[in-house]
């Protein structure tokens, strides 16, 4: 006979919480959901979820227990107040700083909850399905009894080790590495526009530069980690130069030049420490570093 299906509580609806509370329900858990918005809940139930007056209930209708809400303030106003007791795993999967990851897995040791904090690295529709991409962190026996529970949420799950800190950490630097490249995106977007190009003009040849880019991180993390960076390909200082016309254009359009300038503030800084003949992967030793 198969075992039976592991009770899930899932607390916090927004479209990643909804998402993960379906993949439970659809993998046949036994699925109990909470939100502060009720209504949020009444979808989930006609799928057959039960829904929980209070966040304490909820707690108290299984074993595990999932978060999915908008920050770590959050998690603190809804957990807080609520006793667990025992034989209860928290996993946490809302988005947070590694200290705070850290903080709440204290938090946790010291109630006797069993706790796992995890990051969802695709968007709502990969829940459940091979695409799906989750990281996690904490106590490896921890994992490992979820283990079968959490592979609900579909595709590859990824095991980081017991700092419970260290599926955030990968979630900040990768969330870094989006939003500036998002930055860059509706800033060239924007520049363009202003010299009369249609952002379907410009697009394709957007597209081309990230193409270049898998091989280029993949070459600039070898690089960081050897301490080595050659400047046979680009120089800081070239791109110290360059990067100065690209203010003027911005400028003369009166688009918003922020995160140029820092950029250009971290190049001048590279070739004043000595480092202008050196490739790009030098900037991110230069970045970790206090301004002389």
């Amino acid at each position: 006979m198969s075992e039976r299906p592991t009770p899930v509580s899932v607390i916090g609806l927004g479209p990643m919480g909804r998402a993960v509370a379906g993949a439970f329900l659809d993998a046949g858990h036994p699925t109990t959901v909470w939100n502060r918005t009720a209504a949020r809940t009444e979808p989930l139930v006609a799928r057959g979820a039960t829904g929980a007056a209070t966040a304490a209930g909820a707690v108290a209708a299984g074993p595990l227990v999932v978060t999915c809400l908008l920050d770590d303030d959050a998690v603190h106003a809804v957990l807080d107040p609520v006793a667990f007791g025992g034989g209860r795993t928290l996993v946490n999967l809302t988005s947070a700083s590694p200290e705070q990851a850290r903080r709440r897995a204290a938090w946790a040791r010291e109630r006797g909850i069993a706790y796992l904090d995890g990051t969802i690295m695709t968007p709502t529709p990969t829940i459940g399905r091979s695409s799906a991409l989750v990281l996690y962190s904490g106590p490896e026996e921890t994992y490992r009894t979820q283990a079968p529970v959490l592979a609900s949420l579909g595709g590859t799950a990824t095991y980081l080790g017991d700092d419970p800190g260290r599926a955030a950490a990968y979630d900040m630097a990768l969330l870094d590495i989006f939003w500036h490249s998002v930055g860059g995106i509706v800033h060239g977007l924007a520049l363009a526009r202003a010299e009369g190009i249609s952002g379907g003009a410009l697009a394709p040849y957007a597209e081309s530069i990230f193409g270049l880019l898998p091989e280029m991180t993949a070459r600039f993390a070898r690089q960081l980690d050897e301490g080595v960076h050659p400047g046979e390909r680009s120089t800081i200082a070239s791109a110290a130069a360059g990067i100065d016309h690209i203010i003027a254009t911005a400028e003369v359009h009166g688009i918003d030049t922020g995160t140029l300038t820092a950029s250009r503030a971290l190049l001048r800084r590279a070739v004043e420490a000595g480092h202008g003949a050196d490739g790009l992967s030098r900037l991110a030793a230069t970045l970790a570093r206090p301004a002389a």
